[in-house]
């Protein structure tokens, strides 16, 4: 079962629309009515949808850090600064996340893109 991705409301749209097209499962916090959702619901609603929420927000990235020390479950979570990746560079990772990884593998993980 492939990889799904739970996007944080700072993703921009190209990079979800790039992904659907290359038939990656996304979500985005936007078309789940989770715009105004704190980080913290967010990384909940994530994990209750089985879905690796990606970010480009450092602060979504120390949350999900310290729910780690903590022990506490979440799906997965991939971080990438805003100036370090192109969007094609960004989709071509995601895509690779999605496809060769399976939804278990991510269960309290946190990413750094690029790998």
């Amino acid at each position: 079962m492939p990889v799904c991705f739970y996007m944080d409301v700072h993703v921009p749209q190209a990079v979800s629309d790039q992904l659907r097209r290359r038939g990656v499962d996304v979500l985005t916090a936007i078309e789940d009515q989770a715009r105004r959702l704190e980080d913290v619901a967010l990384l909940e609603r994530a994990r209750e949808l089985g879905r690796v929420v990606f970010t480009q927000d450092i602060r979504f990235k120390v949350l999900a850090e310290q729910w780690q020390r903590e022990g506490r479950p979440f799906a997965g979570l991939v971080f990438a600064h805003q100036l370090r990746l192109t969007l094609g560079q960004l989709v071509a990772e995601l895509e690779l996340i999605a496809k060769a990884s399976e939804p278990n593998e991510w269960s309290g993980a946190i990413v750094h893109l690029p790998m």
